[in-house]
């Protein structure tokens, strides 16, 4: 059993300015109590000889290396284009800046 008391709880409301009624100190003191419980159990499974994971399996690199392809050509990107000028999209003005 760990040393989480009702007045204990109190005090943590009291320094984190937060107002609790009787029936939640009882309650975060029963929760507070599995939950420091539950650390210290994995703090007597975590050894030096554990070594720390962030990930339960190891990772790799799953991007492949860029080569390049075909692309299309200005005239194929914006032959479907709504409207285009100079070669590019053309796009109405958002955010209410001036074209």
């Amino acid at each position: 059993m760990s040393e989480i008391t009702p007045d204990l709880v109190r005090h943590l409301g009291v320094l984190a300015r937060i107002e609790l009624s009787d029936a939640e100190v009882e309650r975060l003191t029963g929760q507070l109590d599995v939950i420091v419980d539950n650390i210290a159990k994995v703090s007597r499974v975590a050894t030096p000889d554990v070594p720390a994971t962030s990930h339960p399996m190891p990772l790799q690199n799953v991007f492949r290396p860029d080569e390049v392809g075909e692309t299309l050509t200005h005239e194929q990107a914006l032959q479907n284009a709504p409207d285009a000028a100079d070669g590019r999209f053309r796009v109405t003005a958002i955010l209410g800046e001036e074209q």
